[in-house]
Formats: C-alpha cells, structure tokens, sequence
C-alpha cells in the first residue's frame, strides 16, 4: 500500500550526521513583501521565481526585462534591508551560490526531526483517501472536529481554515460539549477526530457515539489499531516519532498540521472557484473589519 520510507539522515549514539542545508534570500524578501509598491513587489516576484537560475542579475539587465528604473531597484533593495541594489544582489547570488553547515547540535536534531516526520508523512498520504473524505465534507450539511489539548488547538485551526472556504464547521475541545453535542448529531453530519496518541478517551467516545447516530466519522491519529478501522469510517494515520506526545523538542502536533494543510489543499480544489471566492469574500470582510478598527482607534 505505501513505499517505504527514505531515510533523511544518518545518526550514530553519539553524534548525528552533519547535513547541509541550502540558504536564500527569499525568505528575507517575502518579510518585506506588504511594505512594496505593486512595482517592488513585481521585482520581488521575479527574484523569488529566479532564485535557482543562472542568470545575469546585473541592474541594468534586470531594469530592462522588468521595464522599471535603476533607481526603483534601489528602492527596492532598500526596502528588503540593504543599503542599495549592489549590496542585496551580492547577497542573493552569493547565499545561493553557498552552502551552510549547521553545527549545532540542537538545531540539528530539530531540523531532522522536521524532515523526517514531512517524509513519512510523504509515506502515509493515500490520495484516495483524500479523495473519500472530501467527498465526504462537500456532502456534510454540518461537521464537527473534537480535539483536547494540543489537539484542541489545531481542531480551531481546521475550523477557521475551513470556514473560509464555506464549509460549515465547529471545534468542539471541552469534554462536557462533546458529550452535550451528540444530540445535535445525525446522518447529515461528519464528524472529525484529533488524537496523536490515539488514546483520547473523551475524542474516541464522542466518535462512537456520533457513529452510533449515523453520521461518518475520521479519526486522525499515529495509533494504527485494526478496531479503529473497523469502528470508523475513516482512520488517516500521521506521522509518529518516539517521544513525539511529550514534545521532547518538535510540537506533537506538528505532524498533525501537515495532514490539516493536505486535507486542507484536498478540500479547496474541490470547486476550486467557488472556494477561491468564497475565501477572497472572508478576506474582504477581514479587512473591512480591519479598517473600521483602525478608524475608531
């Protein structure tokens, strides 16, 4: 069913692998995004598209294919935190053109965790599935997500997200409404389930009873228990590493995230234009409400 996963880095008893990693200045470029002009922010574009290319970044040839001046580089590269256009390409072409050893130990061990949970998280996605549960969700007439804890942040997280793109949604964290909601519950219903350990007695239990009404229930967990499969409609399985519930040095709810944002991406293709309005329609209102803040205050 699924490939096995490649191994990211090699690790003895005492010391990891040094592992390099590749810098730009993209990030850094992205931070100044919103304080560009939609000129600046075209030049942005264009080195953030560019920045695996070997090509002449000389300010008069840039100036040229982008139709702009020498003069609004500059501004441009002010803008990003350089004294003028020299100093930032410089600096673009010279991160890209090296590579950076991270020495530290404890930042190593944080970056390889990273890497090697979105590998096996590569290993675990099953594109059908994806492709049922969001069926599943363009159908519901309501879904409700249940998570404690940790997990109860990232439900709130899948609610917001979720309701941007029209689906009506409610993150249930407190164990008392999770019992209180299953009067609500019915056929017409999905119901979501956050649980890394897979082990969380009030999440598992308001599934079950939500089952036992009649609507489709996921669970998302690392506990690959058969029971589970039987018992629910779905079981999308996350990314595990040992000491990854005590949140030794990652979130535990880092793994968990990334299969909100696959479900997420799933979700938001499915009519795709519908959705990109319905969001562009969130955001709209966001602002609004922004600037009359702003105008009160």
């Amino acid at each position: 069913m699924l490939g096995n996963p490649q191994p990211i880095f090699v690790c003895s008893e005492r010391r990891l692998a040094v592992k390099s990693f590749q810098k730009n200045l993209v990030p850094l470029i992205e931070s100044s995004y919103d304080s560009l002009t939609l000129t600046e922010q075209e030049i942005a574009d264009f080195f953030i598209k560019s920045v695996h290319e070997d090509r002449d970044f000389s300010a008069e040839k840039v100036a040229e294919e982008l139709h702009v001046s020498v003069s609004t580089l500059t501004r441009f590269a002010q803008k990003c935190g350089f004294s003028g256009y020299r100093q930032f390409i410089f600096e673009y072409e010279s991160v890209e053109n090296s590579t950076s050893r991270i020495t530290d130990a404890l930042i190593q061990r944080v970056m390889y965790d990273y890497e090697e949970l979105i590998n096996k998280t590569y290993s675990l996605v099953d594109e059908e599935q994806f492709s049922r549960i969001t069926s599943m969700l363009r159908e519901a007439k309501r879904v409700y997500i249940y998570g404690k804890g940790s997990s109860g942040l990232v439900s709130r997280e899948m609610k917001l997200r979720f309701m941007r793109i029209g689906l009506i949604c409610e993150a249930i964290t407190e164990e008392d409404m999770m019992r209180m909601n299953h009067i609500l519950i019915d056929p017409d219903c999905v119901v979501i389930g956050l649980t890394v350990s897979g082990k969380t007695k009030p999440v598992l239990e308001a599934l079950h009873q939500a089952k036992n009404h009649g609507a489709k229930t996921v669970l998302l967990t690392t506990n690959h228990s058969e029971s589970f499969s039987q018992e629910f409609d779905e079981v999308l399985l996350i990314a595990q590493k040992k000491t990854l519930s005590q949140g030794n040095k990652i979130s535990p709810q880092f793994p968990l995230l990334i299969m909100v944002d696959i479900f997420y991406a799933y979700f938001r293709n499915s009519d795709t234009e519908m959705r990109q309005n319905l969001f562009q329609h969130t955001l709209d209102a966001l602002n609004i409400r922004e600037e009359d803040q702003n105008g009160k205050s």
